[in-house]
């Protein structure tokens, strides 16, 4: 029986963090016996927001060679970066071409991302979702991992497609409707300075973050500076102790103990007990990644063939449904 394909990517846009590792792609390493995965460092969305232009290419790198440090086994799974197959780009016009406007102004992100940069948004902020769409639809993805706040995304990757096989393929599914793939424990891990907002790279203060590659010393700093509050005892899902819940999540999820074990023993602590026993429990998990990571670094010929295998691999794929979608437009064969 074949396997269903999934298909997801992170941005080149600064070191991963514990969001996008629990939030993704842990998920993506503990799953990724199940399916056929494609997994791409979208470097395309990247520049939807100003990048740092001497840092783009080593930051591509780096993500990958995170996918690899991770657990992305490429026995399971294929690593690519987006910009280097063409038909990302050209599928993205296409649908540009079949999406009604007003779909994407709607988007809660776009919205929010347009008041950040003013009169100086760009058109690729509006129509990223197109370009996501695209990557998803290129390899006829059957589930996509993502978080809660991407479902939008994914609902209009959907509608795209289904208005493209009503509008153009007399009954025909040219492009499939992807469903998607959300983690219940760890899928939206909070800032570490504001414990009611998603921990993301574009958070201007590092001390928000975990990076996977912190040092021991870093991860040290950011955690005894890390917004608490004054109750002792500490416990999951009061909504008035925001910050209490994301920290001992993170601690459930790293130390591989359940709830119940972790409320247990975290019920009479005070932050001065519980912040060096997180500390010491993120230090333990980043570092097989960090060490994994480094030796996939020194060997760069390495990470070049892998990129270079998977090129090849979701070129195969791209190919054949970008042909399929401009037969469906009436598009010439090339001569």
């Amino acid at each position: 029986m074949t396997k269903q394909r999934v298909l997801s990517g992170v941005q080149p846009t600064g070191n991963l963090h514990l969001g996008n590792y629990l939030g993704a792609i842990r998920n993506w390493v503990e799953g990724q016996s199940q399916y056929d995965n494609y997994f791409c460092v979208v470097d395309l969305h990247a520049i939807t927001v100003p990048h740092n232009v001497e840092t783009l290419a080593s930051d591509t790198y780096t993500i990958a060679a995170l996918y690899l440090a991770c657990g992305i086994d490429l026995q399971y799974s294929t690593i690519f970066v987006q910009s280097h197959v063409c038909a990302h780009s050209e599928l993205a016009w296409l649908l540009n071409c079949v999406t009604p406007l007003n779909w994407l102004q709607d988007m809660i992100q776009f919205k929010e991302k347009a008041v950040k940069q003013g009169e100086n948004v760009n058109t690729g902020l509006l129509d990223y979702p197109v370009l996501m769409a695209a990557d998803i639809l290129l390899y006829q993805a059957d589930k996509v991992p993502v978080g809660e706040d991407q479902k939008q995304h994914l609902e209009l990757t959907r509608d795209i497609a289904n208005r493209f096989n009503h509008q153009f393929c007399k009954g025909e599914k040219v492009l499939k409707s992807p469903e998607p793939l959300i983690r219940s424990d760890g899928a939206r891990v909070m800032s570490l300075t504001d414990g009611t907002k998603k921990m993301s790279k574009s958070d201007p203060s590092e001390l928000s973050r975990i990076s996977l590659l912190d040092s021991p010393d870093e991860i040290t700093k950011k955690i005894k500076r890390c917004k608490t509050d004054p109750i002792k005892g500490l416990e999951f899902g009061n909504p008035e102790r925001p910050e209490c819940n994301n920290l001992l999540t993170l601690y459930m999820i790293l130390s591989g103990k359940t709830k119940e074990a972790v409320a247990a023993e975290c019920a009479d602590m005070g932050w001065g007990q519980f912040k060096p026993l997180l500390t010491e429990t993120i230090i333990s998990a980043l570092n097989p990644i960090q060490e994994k990571y480094r030796a996939v670094m020194d060997e760069k010929g390495y990470l070049e063939s892998v990129l270079r295998q998977g090129r090849e691999k979701a070129e195969a794929i791209a190919n054949v449904t970008l042909s399929q979608v401009k037969d469906a437009l009436g598009y010439t064969k090339p001569l």
